[in-house]
């Protein structure tokens, strides 16, 4: 459509219109505007790439401005929201690309922890509120926050694009990272680290459990290998397990292994073992320590794989490796 034929528009034709047009073209700054005002009416997210004095008012109205900065003048690059340093137009792509990465990545390590603490919070709290001792010491919780959930929680930041976040549409602005669906499936993977701590302690300590070494250290092993696991869970809203995926990420297996080590140490180490009042298990109660800790994973990614398989549409199902 030509910028003439937009100037001898109202508003309401043009919102109209719009919709159904691919490019306009010699549009005078004020119609720029104008077209960027219409696309927002319509609920869309709309972008402005510009490079001369006559695009600052439609750059300042869009959602994002993006001036050229190679060839673009002052007055362009200072009302941008981003300025492209080679102008080429690509880089919008590769910088959106990142952006949502990025956003990727900090859900995912806001989940991780919040749904890591809050499983530590409901063992303590189920556990008194059935007239149980508590089934972790102080410093035990401390070691836990500190040594279990940090490693892999920052590893996390390192996870590649999945394989459609470029295809996905633009995220609403003023949506909440804790929005409900967040919210409860934090409550699910807490919920299911927290059931096989509280049933081993049911288990060994008795009608009228007494957490003793013996007990905590089950306790602690099984809350710190179920937090380990629920790494898989957090890596991606796909199922992760025997895809190409479940190896994209080193930092996440490193880490892995520093916690587990630590965790580890904790136990079978004479020093850490006696400031954390923890004892070295039998081998057949780390057979049920796995087993305790194994829901939040093959419930998790159960989850995920039904998410997925439901995004594909009826008879098709997610392929290994997100092919």
């Amino acid at each position: 459509l030509d910028g003439a034929d937009v100037a001898l528009m109202s508003d309401a034709e043009l919102a109209a219109t719009i919709e159904h047009v691919g490019a306009f073209s010699r549009t005078a700054p004020a119609d720029k505007l104008r077209l960027v005002d219409a696309l927002q009416a319509r609920g869309e997210i709309v972008g402005m790439l510009g490079d001369g004095v006559n695009d600052a008012a439609a750059l300042k109205g869009a959602d994002i401005g993006v001036a050229m900065g190679g060839r673009g003048t002052d007055v362009a690059k200072q009302t941008a929201d981003v300025v492209l340093a080679d102008d080429r137009l690509a880089s919008v792509a590769v910088a959106v690309q990142g952006g949502r990465v990025i956003d990727d990545n900090i859900r995912r390590f806001i989940f991780y922890l919040f749904s890591c603490n809050l499983s530590e919070v409901l063992v303590l709290f189920l556990a008194s509120a059935v007239g149980w001792p508590l089934p972790l010491r102080p410093l035990q919780i401390l070691w836990i926050n500190l040594v279990t959930d940090v490693f892999p929680a920052l590893a996390l930041a390192a996870e590649s694009p999945e394989e459609d976040v470029m295809r996905r549409p633009p995220a609403d602005p003023g949506r909440s990272i804790l929005s409900r669906a967040f919210g409860r499936e934090i409550l699910l993977s807490a919920a299911l680290m927290t059931v096989g701590p509280l049933a081993l302690l049911a288990w060994r300590a008795g009608p009228t459990p007494h957490a003793g070494a013996e007990v905590t250290t089950l306790v602690f092993l099984s809350l710190s290998l179920g937090q380990l696991l629920h790494v898989f869970n957090a890596r991606s809203a796909r199922p992760i397990l025997f895809t190409r995926r479940l190896w994209a990420n080193g930092w996440s297996w490193l880490a892995l292994g520093v916690s587990g080590g630590l965790a580890a140490a904790a136990v079978w180490l004479p020093g850490p073992a006696r400031v954390l009042q923890l004892s070295a298990p039998a081998p057949a109660d780390l057979f049920a320590v796995v087993l305790a800790a194994s829901p939040v994973l093959v419930v998790g990614q159960l989850v995920r794989w039904r998410r997925s398989r439901r995004r594909l549409g009826p008879g098709r199902v997610a392929l290994p490796g997100g092919d």
